[in-house]
């Protein structure tokens, strides 16, 4: 009896909240306001349109149906999506201040709490922002560039691969090490050597991190956020692993806290501290040690992955395509010789060089769908409005791949930002780092990360794979949130 009444209950539940949705959807339609997109089911959404499993290929196939600007339902939510050139950079850049907002992520607000710099918004995300660019960019902590903290990893990279004597290699841990080293020299103030159990620990927990987050499971837990309380999965390992990095970084904070001179800051921790100290007064301040520790877990695991994956995808290129390798290394002995470390000045008289890099970002398209932002108010985006609060998805794959700025873009090929005469062409649609007020902030760290370790790896070695180069697949085993490269070896032949 008792059971009979509950089931018909959930049964009544659900056709109102298919009512209430539907007529919602139909006010939303019937007025044009929301661009157009497929028909959604209640709860569910359009769920059965997307393939978790690779969504920016989805977004692209539902494009051709319903153009450049569409409505999807991810879950119960309407999300507007963004596809192509022109769209994306209306919206990022023309009307930038309106799409600056951080849209839902459900399974990162659980750990932020609308603390840090990558989920926050508002007054926390602009004064945490302008703080942390302004920390990177007057980098005299300590007195030492921030380039000299580059080359210095790059140099230990260099030995330490040399130490695997040109046997197999999987090179994964240790491209991890690197960029999460230079990290560590401006959060911490000091690099960890690579054999060091709290570093390996950090740097295993933030590995997992990107794989879950990129995991179908994940993309699912977005669109139905009841799933994060009340299923178990990976989403739990992701919190785990989160605190662990958290609790990590207070044991450092009260180091520091210890030993501050207000005088003399030697990292980012003791220019987060002063500001902390100046601001005391402040009640509405958002220097507190809350903040602190989340936008430093937003630094390090934004500022380690995405550089270490890339790094990872790119060095898979330069195996597949060896004829591109030689070229790179032939640059490196003309502009850099064998006697001196590769600087960020080498850049500009190596334009093959830059343009392989940039080719490596535009072909392995990181963060295919972007994170997700949110009008900071009602917009009037072309012919619709699209009010406050809404998510919007941006297609950076659409415009990495777009055919007409890079013919074929399936195919890796320096050509793409070279002009006749070999030197450098730029592009507006290079927009691996995104674009316009969210921006990544660290854009600047990273292509110097990339440049100088590419480089100091082609100088010092030659890549040898162990399978013949066209059977090499460089498809990307998953496509989440990032793209992740297939695991590999090679050897490290010393030249």
């Amino acid at each position: 009896e008792e059971k009979a009444s509950m089931d018909l209950a959930v049964v009544l539940v659900l056709c109102l909240s298919s009512l209430l949705l539907f007529s919602l959807w139909k006010q939303s339609y019937g007025k044009g306001k929301l661009p157009p997109g497929p028909t959604p089911l209640p709860i569910i959404g359009n769920s059965l349109q997307l393939n978790f499993k690779n969504i920016s290929k989805s977004l692209h196939d539902l494009s051709k149906t319903y153009g450049p600007v569409f409505t999807l339902y991810l879950g119960m939510k309407p999300t507007v999506v963004l596809h192509g050139y022109e769209a994306v950079k209306e919206a990022l850049i023309d009307q930038g201040e309106e799409f600056s907002g951080r849209g839902s992520f459900p399974v990162s607000e659980k750990v932020h709490k609308g603390l840090g710099v990558v989920f926050s918004n508002g007054k926390m995300w602009k004064e945490t922002r302008r703080f942390s660019l302004m920390t990177l960019r007057n980098f005299g902590m300590g007195k030492r560039s921030i380039e000299d903290r580059v080359q210095e990893e790059a140099c230990c990279l260099v030995e330490e691969l040399r130490k695997t004597k040109a046997s197999p290699y999987d090179p994964t841990f240790i491209l991890g090490c690197a960029p999460c080293n230079v990290i560590c020299s401006i959060i911490f103030q000091n690099r960890f050597d690579y054999t060091d159990q709290d570093f390996l620990n950090l740097i295993g927990k933030l590995n997992e991190n990107i794989q879950i987050l990129s995991s179908p499971w994940v993309q699912v837990c977005n669109s139905f956020p009841l799933f994060i309380d009340y299923l178990p999965g990976s989403h739990n390992k992701l919190f785990n692993n989160i605190a662990y990095s958290k609790s990590y970084i207070l044991e450092k904070m009260k180091e520091h806290q210890e030993t501050l001179d207000i005088n003399n800051p030697r990292d980012f921790i003791d220019c987060f501290l002063i500001k902390m100290e100046q601001e005391k007064d402040n009640q509405e301040s958002v220097f507190t040690i809350e903040n602190l520790i989340i936008t430093i877990s937003d630094v390090f695991s934004a500022g380690t992955e995405t550089t270490s994956t890339t790094l990872r995808y790119g060095l898979l290129l330069l195996l597949k395509h060896p004829e591109v390798t030689a070229k790179v290394r032939e640059e490196i002995d003309r502009v850099v010789g064998r006697h001196r470390s590769p600087c960020m000045q080498d850049r500009s008289s190596m334009p093959y060089t830059d343009a392989v890099v940039h080719e490596i970002q535009r072909y392995i398209d990181l963060i295919p769908t972007n994170l997700p932002h949110a009008a900071t108010q009602d917009i009037k985006f072309r012919n619709y409005l699209i009010p406050k609060g809404m998510t919007i998805l941006t297609s950076l794959t659409s415009v990495l791949h777009d055919n007409k700025e890079f013919p074929n873009p399936e195919t890796f090929d320096p050509a793409h930002f070279l002009d006749e005469s070999g030197n450098f062409k730029k592009s507006d649609y290079f927009m691996a780092f995104s674009a316009g007020k969210r921006i990544c902030l660290g854009e600047g760290l990273a292509r110097m990360e990339l440049f100088l370790f590419f480089t100091a790896i082609l100088q010092n070695f030659t890549l040898k794979p162990l399978v013949d180069p066209k059977d090499i697949d460089t498809n990307p085993v998953e496509k989440g949130f990032a793209s992740v490269p297939p695991k590999y070896q090679l050897c490290f032949i010393p030249v």
